[in-house]
């Protein structure tokens, strides 16, 4: 079996050494206007790639850079809001948070009718991924905590949430924004 690195979706994020104070208080209240920008676009990722690929056997190039720069995007954001970085989420600048997803070659590498069944094969990896994320929000309490008193973020809660975030984007990779066949490993 393969690195984890080779799997078409990819992310990492920097460890910060410092975090500062004051906008990790108020971070739940700074975040509120990305998440209303986040849930206005999403709701049209899946559905217009899913028929694309079914239809027409494609998936063009500028549709498949627009997910990109959205699911970046949001990653930037809910690394903002589980205060793994102190920068505001840009809409373009990585932040040191790196997300990579491959281009797929839809004719040889995607099976046209997966896109129906996807979303019911990923149904245990949303079962533990729903336990493992109610998991981050609690060690992101924590971490608040952590980072007002010394102003910096638990390495272990760190790699935990980073995990949890890479395992998540990967399985949205395969089933949401279908660049891949190859089923998500159960792993961090």
């Amino acid at each position: 079996m393969g690195s984890f690195n080779d799997y078409p979706v990819r992310l990492t994020i920097d460890y910060p050494e410092r975090l500062e104070k004051i906008s990790t208080f108020f971070r739940i209240l700074y975040a509120i206007p990305v998440f209303i920008i986040l849930s206005l676009i999403s709701t049209f990722l899946f559905p217009a790639v899913a028929f694309i690929i079914l239809f027409r056997r494609k998936y063009p190039k500028w549709w498949f850079d627009w997910n990109v720069a959205y699911t970046a995007f949001a990653t930037r954001a809910k690394a903002y809001l589980f205060l793994l970085r102190d920068e505001y989420p840009s809409v373009d600048e990585e932040q040191g948070i790196h997300f990579e997803m491959d281009y797929p070659d839809v004719r040889n590498d995607l099976n046209r009718w997966k896109p129906l069944v996807k979303w019911f094969l990923v149904i245990p990896h949303i079962f533990i991924l729903s336990f493992l994320t109610s998991i981050v929000y609690l060690f992101s309490i924590v971490a608040w905590f952590a980072i007002l008193f010394t102003g910096k973020y638990p390495r272990e809660i760190f790699n935990f949430t980073v995990g949890v975030m890479r395992w998540n984007l990967r399985v949205t990779g395969y089933a949401i924004l279908l660049v891949t066949d190859k089923y998500p490993p159960f792993s961090f």
